[in-house]
């Protein structure tokens, strides 16, 4: 991907403010999160970050490998649930029209020479919930066969828009990330901005985000799929907000409905990564809900409404072969957070 360099907002990061507590203050086990500490130390060589919010403050917080909390994070496919939410902001400001509106109306210039009256079934709903019936491989650890071709295309909405469309498979759940890319391409395409100028103005300022980068596909689309480096604080306050209805010092950010469909299950996904909402992973560890934004490495934003936190795994994306730290979150985070009375909705 070094073909394409990220745009950065500012030369030098700035730290990210969060409100802070202590474990003793929001009766959380330490001792757990030591533990979980130590696991890292031991058994994730490859980790940056692990952060741990609770009603809005940050509890827990520690850096490995010589990260620090100004270092930007490459937060590779956890991008989707980025993209996703702009897309919410911008149906709820008029700015997009909503989930049903078929895509073809809206890319004319991408389609292929000859009519396929296949790709005009699918709509915006089908890209958020990657239902399109696109043709693509998947392998079994979300390995996108297409991905590389893809790439090196010099249209991405082109090559997307190119695919065969199985008319079996519309409306059945694949990982496919062109579906998330052309929901950059829409947004761009509606707004009349880039997405992530979208996104400085309209999520990363009011929250206050330090430096921030992502980056552009070959026409100067923002990557929706991929392609957006964040610091882990700035990341932990993405998910706070998502994980209070998208209010913000106040302020809505993000639409609450929006938030609530995006964040449950749409559809069925693949038994080891759960299922999936609107670009967003969803499962239950401990029977206990949550939503994940994931991304290749280890790049996880959680989001625990029952137990009002979110939880933050960095690590280095540039890796073949990497271990989940879901199991860090069932084994460690999960329990020491448990002993609480937890609060559901």
């Amino acid at each position: 991907m070094s073909r394409y360099a990220p745009l950065f907002t500012a030369p030098v990061a700035r730290l990210s403010a969060l409100n802070l507590g202590t474990c003793e203050e929001e009766d959380i086990d330490a001792s757990l999160l030591d533990q979980a500490d130590h696991e890292i130390r031991a058994k994730f060589p490859k980790m940056h970050s692990f952060l741990l919010l609770r009603h809005g403050k940050l509890i827990w917080e520690r850096y490995y490998n010589g990260h620090e909390a100004s270092s930007l994070n490459d937060l590779r496919s956890a991008t989707k649930s980025f993209t996703s939410t702009l897309v919410g902001i911008a149906m709820a400001r008029g700015d997009m029209p909503g989930p049903e509106t078929a895509v073809h109306k809206l890319l004319p210039e991408y389609l292929p020479k000859r009519k396929e009256t296949l790709l005009e079934r699918i709509t915006i709903r089908h890209l958020l919930t990657m239902t399109s019936g696109l043709y693509w491989q998947t392998g079994k650890k979300l390995g996108e066969a297409f991905i590389h071709r893809f790439h090196r295309s010099k249209s991405w909405p082109s090559f997307a828009l190119r695919l065969p469309v199985q008319e079996d498979q519309i409306g059945v759940f694949q990982y496919r990330s062109v579906d998330s890319h052309l929901l950059s391409v829409l947004l761009t395409r509606c707004c009349g901005i880039d997405a992530y100028t979208y996104a400085l103005q309209h999520l990363f300022e009011p929250l206050g985000f330090g430096r921030s980068g992502w980056a552009q596909d070959p026409e100067g689309y923002t990557m929706g799929h991929i392609g957006l480096y964040l610091t882990s604080r700035d990341m932990a306050k993405f998910g706070d907000c998502c994980l209070h209805q998208g209010i913000w010092n106040g302020r809505e950010l993000i639409p609450a409905d929006w938030l609530h469909e995006a964040t449950q299950r749409q559809i069925e996904g693949y038994p080891e990564f759960g299922d999936y909402g609107f670009q967003w992973w969803t499962g239950r560890l401990h029977d206990i809900d949550y939503a994940c934004a994931h991304g290749h490495g280890g790049q996880q934003i959680y989001l625990i409404p029952e137990a009002n936190a979110v939880v933050v795994f960095t690590a280095d994306s540039k890796v073949s072969r990497w271990k989940n730290p879901r199991t860090l979150l069932e084994r460690f985070v999960l329990p020491a957070v448990s002993s609480l009375n937890l609060e559901r909705s």
